[in-house]
Order: structure tokens, then C-alpha cells, then sequence
């Protein structure tokens, strides 16, 4: 018996709680099993089974080595999966959740070449700023942007970094000034994203040290797009993610302000309910928006400085 089956074996055992239930499980015979048992405790130099004549039950250190055991051979079945599911047509319909900003400007404009690339999957976009619950909601895949990721029962895949940044527009930086130090942006109407964390202060941080400044809004909105519109018409300095306004800024419509100070970077990331027997219209779409990411050089030019 290889590795393999011994390690299924054991599985078995403290499942079943039966030698011989085990083998029949495994379609080998009871003497088979009990040989290999046998075996692996000699190479392991350690008893793993306790054995009664009504049930056999797992020593200490059995028990550890059996959680050790499923651990193992849910990774190589998770290998296996993402090689199988390569093969696979992905069909039926995706559900995924993202902010708004995110959603209008990079989640749609992949639309069309992901559905040309699998036609048989539908896509439901549920746009939300709060994080959805995905299990309640019934979400195969969200897309989310945090300084951390809380600890959650979801799987979560690190997509790019982006940075924060201090932006104002042409305009009303000619009507009001350009901050130079962190204390100046009290002298300055401030365009504040709700839903950030902690929305009231900035944490900036530099070569000389770091530096938390409290801010008031000149302007609140739980939407990044009605800020980034506040912005563009001259109303304030915004703080977003560059991911947000980066052809804003290399088009010349918004500049980046106290360049040589950073605020807290964000990770976007795709959290899904579990990583084992991932369907095959969720991986794609990971996949697919991966290579995205990667060919256009996103994270390398959201966390660029422009100054």
C-alpha cells in the first residue's frame, strides 16, 4: 500500500472506527489494511491506534497526525480541482459584489472579454460600499479593498496593492493654495470618503516619521464617484485610492498633493466561501481578472509615486 492509501487509511479509521470497516472502504481486505497499519507505525516509530476488541480508537498522537493527514489530502484534491477545472467549460451564472468604484471601473470593462472567453456564464453584479455578506447573500465572489483583512471563514487571494493619495484639482488648487505639510490641510476643504477607515484623520507617514492629522469635511458621500466628481469640478482635495483616480491624475484633472508622505496602502482582494471544489465560473473569473491585472501592470502603477 503507498504513501497515498496509508494515508487514506488512517482517515478512514478514525472516521469508522474499524479496521475492517476501513478496508472495505478502501475495497481492500481487512488482512491488507491491518499490514499496512502495521507499517506506517513502524517507519512513524510511534503507535497511532489503540486497539479493543469492540472499536479502535486514535492515541494522541494518531490524532494528530490524522488532522494532518486531511489536511494534506484536501491540498493535493485542491491541486487536482484547479487542473480539472482548467478543462471545464465554466457555465451557469456568477455572482460577485464590489464597490461601486470598483465595479464601474474595472469589473465592467472586463465584461466583455470575459463573457466572450466563456459565453455560457452569466454575471450578476451586486454593487455595494459595505461589505456584503457572501454567504448569507448567496455570492460566489467578492472583490474587496482593506488596509487588513479581518479573520473570516472565507478564503481570501491577494490581488494588487494600491495606495491612497491626497488630490485636488487644478482649479482649486489656483483658487486656495497647495498644502506643502500635513498641518496646512486644515486650512483646506476636505472631500472625505465615508466608508474609509477612520474617515475623521489621516495616518501619514514619511522618512522623518509619522504624523496623524484631524480632518473635517468640507463633504461626506458613502460614494467614491460623487467624491471624485467633487473633486474634478473644484470643490476640495479628496483622499482615494489610486485606483480610482489614476487617469485622473496622469490626465492632468486632479494632482497629487504631499507626495513625499504616505497614507495607509490598500489590498484588493477576491474573498469566496471556500477554496475546495471552487466552481469552475468562479475560478475563471479569478483567472481571468488576474491576468488583467497583471498584463496591464496595475499594482506597479498604483503604488508609483507621481511627484
Amino acid at each position: 500500500m503507498d504513501r497515498w492509501r496509508e494515508l487514506e487509511l488512517m482517515v478512514h479509521l478514525a472516521e469508522l472506527g474499524s479496521l475492517t470497516r476501513a478496508a472495505e472502504a478502501m475495497g481492500t481486505s481487512n488482512a491488507a489494511a491491518s499490514r499496512a497499519l502495521a507499517a506506517l507505525e513502524a517507519r512513524l516509530g510511534a503507535r497511532l491506534v489503540e486497539r479493543s476488541t469492540r472499536r479502535l480508537s486514535l492515541t494522541e498522537q494518531g490524532d494528530r497526525f490524522v488532522r494532518q493527514c486531511r489536511s494534506a489530502m484536501a491540498e493535493i484534491k485542491e491541486a487536482e480541482n484547479e487542473v480539472n477545472a482548467a478543462t471545464l467549460n465554466p457555465t451557469g451564472t456568477l455572482r460577485l459584489t464590489a464597490s461601486v468604484s470598483f465595479a464601474v471601473h474595472h469589473v465592467a470593462p472586463l465584461l466583455p472579454s470575459y463573457t466572450a472567453r466563456w459565453p455560457n456564464v452569466r454575471v450578476h453584479v451586486v454593487t455595494a460600499n459595505r461589505y456584503v455578506d457572501v454567504v448569507d447573500n448567496n455570492i460566489d465572489l467578492a472583490i474587496r479593498t482593506r488596509e487588513y483583512e479581518a479573520d473570516s471563514g472565507l478564503t481570501i487571494r491577494r490581488l494588487a496593492t494600491t495606495r491612497r493619495l491626497l488630490a485636488a484639482s487644478p482649479a482649486y488648487l489656483s483658487r486656495f493654495g497647495t498644502p506643502r505639510r500635513p498641518e496646512d490641510l486644515a486650512g483646506h476643504r476636505m472631500l472625505i470618503y465615508s466608508y474609509a477607515n477612520r474617515p475623521d484623520e489621516l495616518r501619514l507617514s514619511s522618512p522623518q516619521g509619522t504624523q496623524t492629522v484631524r480632518i473635517e469635511p468640507f463633504l461626506e458621500s458613502n460614494e467614491g464617484q460623487v467624491v471624485r466628481e467633487a473633486a474634478l469640478n473644484g470643490l476640495g482635495i479628496l483622499v482615494q485610492p489610486t485606483y480610482i483616480i489614476h487617469d485622473d491624475l496622469v490626465g492632468g484633472r486632479l494632482v497629487p498633493l504631499l507626495e513625499d508622505w504616505d497614507l495607509p496602502r490598500l489590498t484588493i482582494s477576491f474573498a469566496y466561501p471556500s477554496r475546495r471544489h471552487l466552481p469552475a465560473k468562479v475560478r475563471s473569473f479569478i483567472d481571468h481578472m488576474s491576468e488583467h491585472f497583471a498584463r496591464q501592470g496595475y499594482e506597479r502603477r498604483w503604488t508609483a509615486r507621481f511627484g
